[in-house]
C-alpha cells in the first residue's frame, strides 16, 4: 500500500506491507522505496510490517530546494516522523547503501525510537576524523594509484556538474551506474576504475560497454527508476552527497561514537564499499558492540538486495526473529 506521511521535510511516500513490528527500509544512490520490491513481501510473510520510504529529494517524498535541507540530522528526523506517522513507538530500521548510513545514524542519534539496525553494503563509520571533502580531494595525490582522477564524491559537490552529465540520458546513465557495481558486469579488476573521473571527463566514461543490463534488472525495472528521475531531476539525490561536511561538523560532539543496539551487516564481497572500508568492518567489536550478525555475500556485488534477493530475505528475517521483542 502506498501512503504520504508528514514529516519535515513536508511529506515522506511509503509502500508498506504487512502487519506486526514495524521495519523501516531506507534505500540508497540512485534508487527509491522500489530498491525493497524484494524484501517487502518477503518480511510481511514473516510477520513484520515492512515500510520502504522514498528518501527526501526521491520520488514522491518531499524535495525541498536548499542543499542544506539534506543533511544528516534532517533525514534522521524524516525517519523519526514516519515511525509515529505509522502509529508506532519504536521500529527496526535496515539501510542500503547511503541508506544504511542513515540507518546508522538514526540509530545513533535516535536510540528511544530506533531499537536495532541493519546495514547493507556499507559498514558503520562513526563520526568524526578527517574533514571529509579533505579525504576525498587527497585521493587523487599524484603519488597515489588515482593520481590526477578526481573521486566521483568529489565530482558530485558542485550544484548541477553531475546532474548535466546525467539528466540528458536519465534511462542510460542509471543502467551504466547500475551495471558498473553489479557483479556480473562490473569492469574487470585492470579496467579503469568507474569510481573515479578523469579531468574533463564523465563519470559514465568508464561505465561498462556494450549496454548489458545486470542479470538482477530488467528493463522494465529500469523503466520504473528511469522514470521517478526523468520526473524528479537528480538534484535532491545528489544534494546528499553534498552535505558531507556539513554532517562532520554537525555531528562532531558524537565522535567515535558507537551503536549499541542489535545490529546485523550484510557486504558484498565483490563491493568496494566493502573492500574500502574494511577497516570499518573489523572496527566492529568497537562501534557495534551489539552485532549479531554479519555476512559478507561471495561473489556479489553492490546492490545486495536486488542482486540476491533469497539470501538476504533468509538472513534478514532470521535476525528481525531473533531480535528481543
Amino acid at each position: 500500500m502506498h501512503r504520504l506521511v508528514p514529516s519535515p521535510a513536508g511529506r515522506i511516500h511509503l509502500v508498506e506491507q504487512g502487519s506486526g513490528p514495524l521495519v523501516l527500509l531506507v534505500h540508497g544512490f540512485p534508487e527509491s522505496w522500489y530498491s525493497w520490491r524484494r524484501q517487502l513481501p518477503a518480511l510481511a510473510a514473516a510477520g513484520f510490517r515492512a515500510a520502504a520510504i522514498d528518501v527526501r529529494g526521491y520520488g514522491r517524498s518531499s524535495r525541498p530546494d536548499a542543499v542544506a535541507a539534506y543533511r544528516m540530522l534532517d533525514l534522521v528526523a524524516d525517519n523519526v516522523a514516519v515511525v509515529e506517522a505509522l502509529g508506532e513507538r519504536s521500529a527496526v530500521i535496515v539501510g542500503h547503501d547511503w541508506g544504511a548510513t542513515i540507518a546508522a545514524h538514526s540509530a545513533l542519534l535516535r536510540p528511544d525510537v530506533f531499537r536495532a539496525v541493519g546495514l547493507l553494503s556499507v559498514p558503520y563509520t562513526p563520526p568524526g576524523g578527517p574533514k571529509p571533502s579533505e579525504v576525498f580531494a587527497g585521493m587523487s595525490d599524484p603519488a597515489g594509484p588515482f593520481a590526477g582522477q578526481e573521486f566521483y564524491v568529489s565530482y558530485f559537490q558542485e550544484p548541477g556538474r553531475a546532474e548535466a552529465e546525467i539528466e540528458p540520458d536519465v534511462r542510460g546513465w542509471l543502467a551504466g551506474f547500475y551495471a558498473a557495481l553489479s557483479a556480473d558486469t562490473m569492469p574487470a579488476p585492470e579496467a579503469p576504475d568507474p569510481h573515479f573521473v578523469v579531468p574533463g571527463g564523465r563519470l559514465r566514461d568508464r561505465f561498462p560497454s556494450g549496454g548489458r543490463l545486470p542479470c538482477w534488472l530488467t528493463e522494465e525495472e529500469l523503466d520504473v527508476y528511469a522514470g521517478e528521475f526523468e520526473r524528479t531531476g537528480l538534484t535532491g539525490a545528489l544534494n546528499r552527497y553534498r552535505n558531507m561536511d556539513r554532517d562532520w561538523a554537525d555531528l562532531a560532539d558524537h565522535r567515535g561514537a558507537p551503536i549499541t543496539q542489535p545490529s546485523l551487516f550484510l557486504g558484498g564481497g565483490r563491493d568496494a564499499s566493502t573492500t574500502w572500508l574494511s577497516d570499518a568492518i573489523e572496527a566492529y567489536p568497537t562501534t557495534l558492540p551489539g552485532l549479531t550478525a554479519s555476512h559478507l555475500l561471495d561473489g556479489c556485488g553492490h546492490w545486495l538486495q536486488q542482486e540476491r534477493p533469497q539470501e538476504t530475505n533468509r538472513l534478514l528475517t532470521e535476525w528481525l526473529t531473533a531480535l528481543p521483542s
